[in-house]
C-alpha cells in the first residue's frame, strides 16, 4: 500500500497541471448571451453558431424564456448581453435606455386544427372568442365543437402583441389552457379538433393551418406591407456598453447570410434585404 500513495500522487499532480493547463487555454475565450424570446430563437441560435465558427474563442449562448425575461436580463439583470423580444417595448421598459433593433418580419397566425372548417374570423369575432363571449364554432360559421381556448403565457411577446392588436382593453377568459411556448401550443392545436391558438407565422406547417382575419391571410407580401392585420417585427436589444463580439454578432444577423438565410429560412421575412451592418 505505501509504494501506491506516491503513484497516487502523482497521478494527481498531473491531472491537476492537466486542468491548469486546460484553464490556460480558454482563458481568452468570449460568451455572447443571448435571451429572450422563444419566437426569435431559431434566428439567434443559427446565427450564433455560424458566428461562432467564424470566431474561434467565441461562443454565444441563446435561451428562450420569453420577451419580458429577455427585457429584463439585458436591462435590469444585465445577465445577458442581447435580449431578444417579439414585441414593442413598454413605457416603463423604454426607460432602460436599451437600444432597439429590428431583425425581421413577422405576423401572428391564428391557427386552428386542419379539420376545422373555419377559413376566416373578422378581428371583432377574434376577439369575443377570447374573451370567452363566443364559445362554440358553429357560432362563426363552422362546425357544432365547443371552443378549446389556447393562450401564451404573461412573459411572452407575441401574447403582448396579440393583446395590442386584438384584445385592447378587452380581457381573456381565463378559462383558456396558458402554455409557454409556441411549440406547445401547435402541438396542442393539432390534437384537439376545436382548438384555436395564434404562432409566429414562420411556426405553421402542416399540423396547423393558418386562419384569414378580416380576410386577410398572413401570407408574406400582406406582412411586409403590414396589410396583415396582426404584422410585427422582431427586436435585438442591446445596451450602449455593447461589447465588440457582440456588435459583431448583431451585424452579422443583419447581413445578408442571415437575413436571407436564417431569417427566410425560419419563416420570416428580412428587415435588411440587402443585408450589411446597421447604420
Amino acid at each position: 500500500m505505501r509504494s501506491v500513495r506516491p503513484a497516487v500522487a502523482l497521478l494527481l499532480a498531473l491531472m491537476l497541471t492537466g486542468a491548469l493547463g486546460l484553464s490556460g487555454c480558454t482563458k481568452g475565450s468570449t460568451d455572447i448571451v443571448v435571451s429572450g424570446s422563444t419566437t426569435v430563437e431559431p434566428i439567434a441560435e443559427v446565427a450564433g453558431e455560424d458566428y461562432a465558427k467564424a470566431h474561434p474563442g467565441v461562443s454565444v449562448l441563446v435561451s428562450g424564456l420569453g420577451s419580458s425575461a429577455g427585457i429584463e436580463a439585458v436591462g435590469v439583470t444585465r445577465t445577458a448581453d442581447i435580449g431578444t423580444s417579439s414585441r414593442d417595448l413598454k413605457d416603463n421598459e423604454k426607460k432602460l435606455g436599451l437600444e432597439v433593433i429590428p431583425i425581421a418580419h413577422d405576423g401572428i397566425a391564428v391557427v386552428v386544427n386542419p379539420a376545422n372548417p373555419v377559413r376566416n374570423l373578422t378581428l371583432a369575432q377574434l376577439r369575443d372568442i377570447y374573451a370567452g363571449k363566443i364559445t362554440n364554432w358553429k357560432e362563426v360559421g363552422g362546425d357544432d365543437v365547443p371552443i378549446t381556448l389556447v393562450n401564451r403565457d404573461e412573459s411572452s411577446g407575441t401574447r403582448d402583441a396579440f393583446t395590442k392588436f386584438v384584445m385592447g382593453d378587452t380581457a381573456f377568459n381565463l378559462d383558456a389552457v396558458v402554455l409557454p411556448g409556441t411549440g406547445q401550443v401547435r402541438e396542442v392545436i393539432r390534437r384537439t379538433k376545436g382548438a384555436v391558438g395564434y404562432i409566429s407565422e414562420g411556426f405553421v406547417n402542416g399540423q396547423v393551418r393558418a386562419l384569414a382575419v378580416d380576410g386577410i391571410t398572413p401570407s408574406p407580401a400582406n406582412i411586409a406591407s403590414e396589410k396583415y392585420p396582426l404584422s410585427r417585427k422582431l427586436y435585438f436589444l442591446v445596451r450602449k456598453d455593447l461589447s465588440p463580439e457582440a456588435q459583431g454578432y448583431v451585424d452579422y444577423v443583419l447581413s445578408d447570410a442571415i437575413q436571407e438565410g436564417a431569417v427566410r429560412e425560419a419563416g420570416y421575412l428580412p428587415v435588411n434585404p440587402k443585408g450589411g451592418p446597421r447604420k
